[in-house]
């Protein structure tokens, strides 16, 4: 065997080597300028639907998976109940006002029974002003005896009693206007028993406007558990909104990946569930911590042995609007984002 052939071999593994050195390089690199991960979903901001009151359903609107709009009827609930309560709240309001506008006649008619009552007490005074100058003039009168005993004491009874009449006159006065005052007090509680019989009133209306379920969002339906004749309890969820169209990507990076990661930057997206086709998206947001800060027990490195593990965060990605694809995603797709890091 000769010398030259025996290098062959050599020369054959440096290339190898030098080969594998380069691609590992460039598969470096383009790791750090391209991360992709394919532990990433299709997501949206969807929106669970559950009656504001209880009740049977009466009507239902909607089909699964139809597209609906916001404001939209899904369903109704029998009213019934509900009409009777503010039929009731109403009647209740009424007979609040009435009893305020019967205070306020009781009110008006009192006044001017206190200026009666004062003024008999006016005509006590001046009455009250002669019998008491008659009976002094009788009592010296009787001392010299020019006027009889039983003059005098006639003219002191009739004093007598125009005092007693002042007297009971004066209390009418005052229990004329301590009634006026009552009234008003009446008329205060009249007017909270309005206030009260209002709320009350708006409430039954608001609880009969609950009877009709309305979409709150645009949005395509899911998961509808809506059927006509069953009972629904408020709070209760019957379907859910998905809006399709404002979907978005949740990928879960491992922060190794994440070093160039910033917002706006392009991001190219595939879809199992459609081989071929490529969809265009821009970084959002980054996630403020790790998936396990969240869960209900999370890990404590202080205690026992410690393992170093690669942790992930969540990445937000935002899908460019009018691609011809977008309408054929659905929530929970699983897809493969690429980050662009050189872009801007």
């Amino acid at each position: 065997m000769s010398k030259t052939s025996s290098f062959r071999p050599i020369w054959l593994a440096v290339a190898v080597i030098i080969l594998l050195l380069f691609v590992v390089g460039w598969y470096l690199l383009a790791g750090e300028t391209s991360p992709t991960t394919d532990d990433a979903v299709i997501s949206a901001d969807s929106t669970l639907v559950a009656p504001r009151i209880s009740g049977t359903i009466q009507d239902v609107l909607v089909e699964d998976n139809q597209q609906v709009k916001a404001g939209q009827l899904l369903a109704k609930i029998d009213d019934r109940d509900y009409v009777n309560a503010v039929q009731t709240a109403q009647a209740s309001l009424e007979t609040a006002q009435a009893q305020m506008q019967s205070l306020v006649a009781q009110t008006a008619k009192q006044r001017p029974t206190i200026d009666q009552a004062r003024a008999v007490v006016a005509a006590d005074g001046a009455g009250l002003v002669y019998a008491r100058q008659s009976a002094e003039r009788y009592k010296r009168l009787s001392l010299n005896g020019s006027t009889s005993l039983d003059q005098r004491d006639d003219s002191d009874a009739n004093y007598r009693q125009k005092l007693a009449s002042q007297q009971s006159d004066v209390a009418a006065v005052q229990a004329a206007e301590k009634q006026l005052e009552v009234l008003k007090a009446e008329q205060a509680e009249a007017s909270a028993a309005i206030d009260s019989a209002t709320t009350a009133l708006q409430q039954a209306k608001l609880n009969l406007s609950y009877t009709e379920i309305k979409a709150p969002i645009d949005g395509q339906v899911g998961v509808r558990s809506l059927r006509v004749g069953a009972y629904v309890s408020a709070g209760t969820r019957v379907l859910a909104l998905v809006p399709v169209d404002k979907a978005y990507v949740v990928a879960n990076y491992l922060e190794t990946q994440l070093a160039h990661v910033q917002p706006h930057q392009a991001v190219s997206i595939k879809v199992d569930a459609l081989p071929g086709v490529t969809l265009r998206g821009r970084v959002d947001s980054i996630a403020p911590a790790t998936g396990v800060t969240f869960s209900p027990i999370t890990p404590d490195n202080a205690t026992g042995n410690y393992t170093k593990v690669t942790q992930r965060l969540a990445v937000k990605i935002l899908l460019e609007k009018n691609q011809k694809d977008l309408s054929r995603l659905r929530v929970g797709m699983s897809v493969v984002p690429t980050i662009d890091t050189e872009s801007h």
